[in-house]
């Protein structure tokens, strides 16, 4: 029985609609949104979701639920992450959605968050016997994962999302060296955990989930006078010295000169440097040197969950 079945995935920068229908090992997409809600403007750290962004929230909501009666969805999966769970009227937010629109969002706790990440980079082909740090950096938080093709080793989620440090550490623009210091200062008194863990397996790749590695992949490509279509790949292989070059200069970059950067989204001109950061700091500190991108996450993984 084919099914057309509607996923969300509802981020602290972006929330995403997957439509798709078919069987598990046969999908279609019908429609893939994604709109820059920026949910955590201004009230991340916080832990308030402000008026502006409510807003915004509320309206993207809306039109995701036109699509999902247009395209006659039978199942429909709404998940929200970190900005959603930290914030104080972060259940006013869902009432008001189900209210208006009828969707129940659901909100996932870190771990979860984690696991569907796993199972969406499994279904990228991405993953093979070696142990591999699947890294999905978020606006509101960052899930570590260490796994291989057959099994997760370990999984943690941490509220350093990209927008989180950002607020924080990327006031001054470029982002000066001592704001970069103080921000691996931060993040290796959250990591402790991870560190131990990553301690006791011999990890070989490094594997960025969607979001921020995009724009590496498509900044490497385009770089080099090639076309970039993400809709057409489901993985990509990063040449080491082209991440190290690229992202060294997003680093030191002006806003402005990402800003005319076709190949950066509007709502990642100023997170990813602190994405660019993060990356380098653990290739660095794990001395990892494979890094690929899997155009697959959260959503997918919910999805595969609701089709099989």
């Amino acid at each position: 029985m084919r099914k057309r079945v509607a996923v969300m995935d509802l981020g602290t920068n972006t929330f995403h609609l997957l439509i798709v229908e078919g069987l598990p090992n046969d999908l279609k997409e019908l429609r893939h949104d994604h709109v820059a809600v920026k949910l955590g403007e201004g009230g991340i750290n916080k832990g308030l979701i402000q008026p502006a962004a409510f807003e915004r929230g509320l309206n993207t909501m809306k039109s995701f639920q036109q699509y999902i009666e247009y395209y006659g969805v039978q199942e429909v999966k709404a998940i929200a992450t970190s900005a959603m769970r930290s914030a104080s009227n972060g259940k006013d937010f869902m009432d008001q959605v189900k209210a208006e629109t009828g969707i129940q969002i659901e909100t996932i706790n870190g771990d979860s968050e984690a696991g569907y990440i796993f199972y969406g980079v499994k279904a990228s082909d991405v993953l093979g016997e070696a142990i591999s740090l699947i890294l999905d950096i978020g606006g509101g938080s960052i899930e570590f994962i260490i796994a291989n093709n057959k099994q997760i080793f370990w999984k943690q989620s941490f509220e350093i999302g990209a927008a989180r440090l950002m607020d924080k550490f990327h006031q001054i623009d470029p982002i000066p060296t001592d704001c970069i210091n103080e921000l691996y200062q931060h993040i290796d008194s959250v990591l402790a955990d991870f560190y131990a863990a990553a301690s006791r397996f011999k990890i070989e790749n490094l594997i960025g989930s969607s979001g921020a590695f995009e724009t590496f992949a498509e900044i490497a490509e385009r770089t080099k006078g090639n076309d970039f279509d993400l809709k057409k790949i489901k993985s990509y292989k990063f040449d080491t010295y082209e991440l190290i070059s690229l992202t060294d200069t997003l680093i030191q970059s002006s806003h402005e000169q990402r800003l005319h950067n076709p190949s950066i989204i509007p709502v990642r001109i100023d997170m990813i440097v602190v994405a660019s950061i993060i990356t380098r700091y653990l290739m660095q500190k794990l001395n990892i040197n494979k890094v690929c991108m899997s155009a697959y996450s959260l959503k997918e993984g919910v999805l595969a969950e609701m089709m099989s």
